[in-house]
C-alpha cells in the first residue's frame, strides 16, 4: 500500500472524529513544531542541548520569531524545552517530558520505533479499553450501540484494504470510550485515537490487511450487548493481544528487510 495513500486514510478518519483529538494541519507553525520536536524525541537534539537562536531558525526556515516563539511555548508546555537565562533555551531530560502528550507519541513511534516501544504503547491501551469496555457494558446507549454496528459493517466492507478498515475502526474504539459514560476515560479520547494511529501506521504494510480481527471486535459488541461487563473486557483484552503481535510482526519483517538490504 502505498504509504501516501494509508496518511490520507489516517487524516480521514482523524476528520471523522472531530472534536475528539484531531490531527493538526499542515500549517507552518505546525510543520516546525513537527520538526524540532521529532528532533527532539529522536534524540538528534539531547537533554540540555541548546536550539538555535531564533535568528538561525528564521533564516534556515523562512520563519518569523513570532513563530518561532509560539513554537517553543508549546514544547515547553509539553514539558521537552525550558528557557534559561543567559544560556536560551534548552532541551530538557526525559523524565520530564509528558509522553501522553499526542504530539509526544506520534514524534516517538516513528520509523525507527522498537518492539520495545511498541509493547509500552500497548500496556498503555490495555490499561485504559478494558475497564472502559467494562462501563461500556452498563451503561451503553442506543444511539451508541448503533455508531458501533455502523462502524462494524463498514470494517466487514473493507477486505484486506488496511487503510479502508483504518476509519471504521478508529470510530469503534473512540465509540467504546464514550459508551463508558466516564468523562475522565472520555477524557482519553485523543490519547487513545493517537495510540491507534500510531498501530494503523506501523502494520500499513500487512498484506493480509485487518479482516482477521473483525469477528473480535463482532465479539466486543456482542458482550455490551449481553450487558456482561466481565466478558466484554476480555474480549477487548484478546483484541489488543491480536494487535500487538501483528505489530510485532510487522516491525520483525522491516527489520529483517533492513538487514537484507545493508548486504
Amino acid at each position: 500500500m502505498k504509504n501516501a495513500t494509508f496518511e490520507a486514510a489516517l487524516s480521514q478518519a482523524a476528520a471523522a472524529l472531530a472534536g475528539t483529538g484531531t490531527r493538526k494541519g499542515e500549517r507552518l507553525h505546525d510543520r516546525i513544531l513537527n520538526k524540532i520536536g521529532q528532533s527532539i524525541v529522536s534524540r538528534e537534539l539531547t537533554p540540555g542541548d541548546q536550539l538555535p537562536n531564533a535568528e538561525e531558525w528564521s533564516a534556515a526556515h523562512g520563519v518569523s520569531r513570532t513563530v518561532l516563539r509560539e513554537v517553543i511555548k508549546v514544547l515547553a508546555g509539553k514539558g521537552l524545552v525550558e528557557a534559561r537565562p543567559r544560556t536560551g533555551t534548552c532541551v530538557r531530560p526525559r523524565s520530564f517530558w509528558n509522553f501522553l502528550d499526542a504530539d509526544v507519541l506520534l514524534w516517538r513511534y516513528g520509523p525507527d520505533t522498537t518492539a520495545e516501544d511498541a509493547r509500552s504503547l500497548f500496556e498503555l491501551r490495555r490499561a485504559i479499553e478494558p475497564a472502559a469496555g467494562a462501563l461500556a457494558a452498563q451503561r451503553a446507549t442506543p444511539e451508541q450501540i448503533g455508531d458501533m454496528r455502523k462502524a462494524l459493517e463498514q470494517m466487514r466492507a473493507s477486505g484486506d484494504d488496511g487503510a479502508r478498515f483504518a476509519v471504521p475502526d478508529l470510530v469503534f474504539h473512540q465509540t467504546l470510550l464514550r459508551m463508558s459514560g466516564n468523562e475522565l476515560i472520555g477524557s482519553l479520547a485523543a490519547l487513545t485515537e493517537t495510540a491507534l494511529l500510531i498501530s494503523f501506521r506501523l502494520t500499513d504494510d500487512n498484506p493480509a490487511g485487518q479482516a482477521h480481527s473483525v469477528a473480535l471486535h463482532e465479539q466486543v459488541l456482542h458482550n455490551i450487548l449481553a450487558a456482561d461487563p466481565a466478558a466484554t473486557s476480555a474480549a477487548l483484552v484478546v483484541l489488543l493481544d491480536l494487535a500487538e503481535e501483528d505489530v510485532r510482526r510487522s516491525l520483525e519483517a522491516r527489520l529483517l528487510g533492513q538487514t537484507v538490504l545493508s548486504h
